[in-house]
């Protein structure tokens, strides 16, 4: 007798699912490095997510409606690779035989960019948890804003994977409570529940009840037993699918290294290979000859490149919609098809502040945070995918787009983002949205506080996407707030990420050039650092200029003939050296003054405006920053000199802080002159 259709069927998927196992198993046992373990427990919850439950099309992995799929355990990135290979992406059986070696498309966690397929990088446990809020916030904002009756473009879901690990960090605890607060109903989460860490069972540290936490947060839970029980995977995802209103979580007990008769449950399989001989015992326990490697049968691989093929016809249904709809709606069509080509609307700049005058202000002056919130809203209206908001911290940052409403369930339209006090899960949430085609995010808090989303800034700049970070009240001159909230060493760390591009501008027209460059900006992140206190407005046509912020670096003010030294500044310090310029003119010293709001952006001019700018031939330079010194002698050279922060703040007024901490014209003139003595 022959057997029945699906045994046949469930046959042939038990062997699909085995062979990702054994594959994992393999790759991880080249390479000597990685973690075999959970992509072999995990592999029914991937088979039925690539197989059966995700829309998707490996030609074409940028489909816009296609579902995203975060690995937020990205420890387990055999399990992704395996099924980015199985179903047709451009990932080959030779890529995998090369996992976590040099260069290869197959690095030992998931990387933006390199991999066909991977929507987000992860690693760091809690991130890709995190990102897939913003993906599905991202969603929820094209659809708001593009979707019309009969033209569902973005209908998407967004799927992840985590683990006991992405629990246990606290930005998971940040981003799901802001998730089951928004209502975001195209969130699916598989949650491994496999009891292990590196260190052992989890039972010696992590003991409460996940299901009834994500309640509280208000998900909507299942809890499944057997993870190895693929008829009740998929129809929990389906009744997560229908669950429309609250994220779903899906948490299933799953046994790492299942198969492997020595190492299974046990965290000996979390982050080693098996072994050789171990292997060869998991390969023998699923029917594999245990002396062949990185075999794929012909009807697993079959099977797969089957279900990867669907997405071409899906993708193909959703461009034929899509030119319908810009038969009747052709501005949005053309809008959108700019914002995923990362062009911006013709004409925005136009829309830019005009030049401040030294009479516009408060007696003349405007803090730089002020000055940031005015271009904001106006060029809120000709940006309609600008959106953002921050850590509770709106009124201070004047990061509030004061005619557009607040993003909630109610309006998923909203382009204003009460984050909370969540700073992680902010710059987090800000990178999913980044990773949404056509959106450009932005999230403010104080620049103290950017020591909680260095994370996500780290992975921003990793990947090369632009969130736009602003962070005010940047230094001493936040005043009475005190040492724990006077940034010293921020800027340097900022500074000292590669692809991370900083700017502190001086007063209000640079912040606008500030705005106007980090939108245009394309490969990393960019922090904006402004000011709490007011700022004189630059007479910007009374000087000598050479260059202006989109260089960096440029010349603000030549004195009257060569320049014995120059004069360098960032941020509020800009004002004190123009002041302190015009004393040593007084003294008979000629001095030059730099405005140097971006070390970044310096760096990428030619060398020969940084000669103009910095010329080898004037030695003697002195830089004034409130903040760590650190890195400044790239610029200052060896006979130059730095005036900054070399220990922490106090509370008092701003002015008094300036005056102790040497941030005085009557300091940098003393200075000056004594490194020109030599």
């Amino acid at each position: 007798m022959q057997p029945a259709p699906e045994a046949k069927t469930k046959d042939l998927e038990q062997l699909c699912i085995n062979t990702v196992r054994v594959l994992s198993a393999d790759a991880v046992q080249k390479a000597n490095s990685g973690h075999p373990g959970t992509p072999m427990a995990t592999a029914p919850m991937g088979h039925v997510l690539w197989s059966k439950i995700m829309r998707y099309n490996p030609q074409h992995p940028g489909w816009p409606n296609r579902d995203r799929f975060v690995l937020s355990a990205g420890h387990a990135c055999m399990l992704q690779y395996s099924f980015l290979y199985l179903t047709g992406y451009d990932l080959s059986l030779d890529d995998i035989r090369q996992f976590r070696q040099l260069h290869s498309k197959t690095p030992g966690h998931p990387e933006y960019g390199l991999t066909p397929g991977i929507e987000v990088t992860t690693g760091p446990l809690g991130q890709g948890f995190a990102n897939g809020i913003g993906l599905a916030i991202g969603q929820r904002q094209l659809a708001a804003r593009y979707n019309k009756p009969g033209f569902e473009l973005f209908d998407y879901n967004v799927y992840a994977i985590c683990s006991d690990g992405d629990m246990m960090e606290g930005i998971s605890s940040e981003a799901a409570s802001m998730a089951g607060y928004l209502g975001l109903g195209n969130i699916i989460y598989i949650y491994d529940d496999n009891h292990i860490t590196i260190e052992g069972n989890t039972n010696i540290t992590f003991n409460e009840d996940t299901a009834m936490r994500f309640e509280a947060y208000g998900w909507h839970v299942q809890v499944l037993d057997d993870g190895n029980d693929i008829g009740a995977l998929e129809e929990a995802i389906q009744r997560a699918r229908r669950e429309t209103t609250r994220p779903s979580l899906i948490k299933v007990r799953t046994h790492i290294a299942y198969g492997s008769p020595n190492k299974v449950d046990t965290a000996a399989a979390h982050g080693s290979p098996l072994g050789a001989d171990e292997v060869k015992k998991v390969k023998e326990f699923f029917g594999f000859d245990p002396e062949e490697s990185f075999v794929v049968p012909g009807q697993v691989l079959e099977y797969y490149r089957n279900a990867g093929s669907k997405g071409m016809q899906l993708e193909a249904e959703w461009n034929k919609l899509f030119e319908t709809y810009r038969e009747k709606y052709p501005d949005l069509a053309t809008e959108y098809e700019l914002g995923l080509q990362g062009k911006l609307p013709a004409g925005w700049e136009k829309k830019l502040p005009p030049p401040y005058q030294p009479s516009d202000g408060k007696e003349g002056k405007l803090s730089t945070r002020v000055a940031s919130g005015k271009v904001l809203n106006r060029i809120a209206a000709s940006l309609p995918l600008l959106i953002g908001g921050a850590a509770d911290l709106a009124p201070s940052t004047e990061t509030n787009l004061n005619d557009y409403p607040s993003f909630s369930p109610q309006d998923p339209g909203g382009r204003n983002f009460h984050f909370g006090i969540r700073e992680h899960a902010m710059g987090a949430i800000l990178n999913g949205l980044a990773l949404t085609k056509g959106i450009t995010p932005f999230g403010a808090t104080f620049l103290i506080f950017s020591d909680y989303m260095r994370p996500p800034i780290r992975l921003a700049a990793i990947m090369k996407i632009r969130p736009i970070f602003v962070f005010t009240h940047d230094s001493i001159g936040l005043g009475e707030d005190g040492t724990t909230h006077q940034p010293v060493e921020q800027l340097a760390c900022l500074r000292s990420i590669p692809n991370m591009t900083v700017i502190r501008p001086a007063d209000a027209n640079e912040t606008t050039l500030a705005w106007k460059t980090a939108l245009q900006h394309q490969d990393g992140p960019v922090a904006l650092v402004l000011t709490r206190q007011n700022l004189a407005i630059i007479e910007m046509d009374k000087y000598k200029k050479t260059g202006d912020l989109t260089n960096g670096a440029y010349i603000l003010s030549e004195p009257d003939r060569a320049p014995e030294l120059i004069l360098i500044a960032t941020g509020s310090e800009v004002e004190l050296i123009l002041q302190a310029q015009q004393r040593l003119k007084e003294n008979g010293i000629a001095a030059r003054v730099v405005s140097m709001p971006s070390w970044e952006l310096f760096d990428k001019q030619d060398e020969n405006f940084k000669q103009k700018i910095l010329p080898k031939g004037i030695k003697k330079r002195l830089a004034v920053e409130a903040a760590s010194p650190m890195g400044w002698e790239k610029y200052t050279t060896d006979e130059g000199d730095m005036i900054g922060m070399t220990r922490f703040g106090e509370s008092a007024p701003a002015p008094g802080l300036f005056t102790e901490f040497g941030f005085t014209v009557d300091n940098i003139v003393s200075r000056a002159k004594k490194l020109l003595r030599g």
